[in-house]
């Protein structure tokens, strides 16, 4: 059976945005800081952290906004290039023009569904999934098996908050790891259920 893990990296203050976002720095003003740990890192405990996050995974899902906003890096081949994963992307219309031969699938009828393909396309594999607003609806709905976040040592004030909206939810979670790097604070959760 496919378990489904939610990837984010997140400010100290609870941000996966700065704020000030444009096409031209999606991640708002200095926001690319989030992602620092795992683009230019010499810390071999990050580098070990990148390499686990896609280890076993064979289907991805994103929200339309994270599909936006990193095609242009991400190109057809998806977030892990060569591999060729396929990405599942919950938007409420397709874009009209998707890279051509592309790894993505649009699902314009509910997260529900996005799993469902998702995990027929996993075949038992890890689904791996990011994007705020998308991980919100998914650990609300009670379809997300362990949240991994990596925890910036930065404060933003603003921007796009992780758990915003999920204010008359309790998830209760079980922590299973935390690697500390000079970076950030890697922290992997079990949702607990019922």
């Amino acid at each position: 059976m496919s378990k489904v893990v939610f990837n984010t990296s997140m400010s100290l203050d609870g941000f996966m945005t700065a704020s000030k976002r444009t096409a031209e720095a999606p991640l708002g003003a200095g926001g690319e800081r989030l992602h620092a740990w795992a683009t230019g890192s010499g810390d071999a405990r990050d580098r070990a952290v990148i390499e686990r996050s896609f280890q076993g995974v064979t289907a991805m899902i994103t929200g339309r906004t994270t599909y936006d906003d990193s095609v242009p890096w991400w190109g057809a081949d998806g977030p892990v290039g060569a591999a060729r994963t396929p990405v599942f992307v919950v938007t409420h219309e397709a874009p009209a023009d998707p890279p051509e031969n592309s790894v993505y699938t649009f699902v314009t009828d509910g997260i529900e569904r996005a799993l469902e393909q998702a995990k027929a396309a996993a075949d038992g594999g890890i689904i791996a999934m990011g994007g705020g607003s998308i991980g919100r609806q998914f650990i609300e709905a009670g379809l997300v098996d362990e949240i991994n976040i990596s925890l910036v040592p930065v404060l933003f004030g603003g921007g796009i908050s992780m758990f915003g909206g999920l204010e008359d939810r309790h998830v209760e979670l079980e922590p299973i790891e935390v690697i500390h790097s000079a970076n950030a604070i890697h922290m992997r959760f079990k949702v607990v259920r019922g």
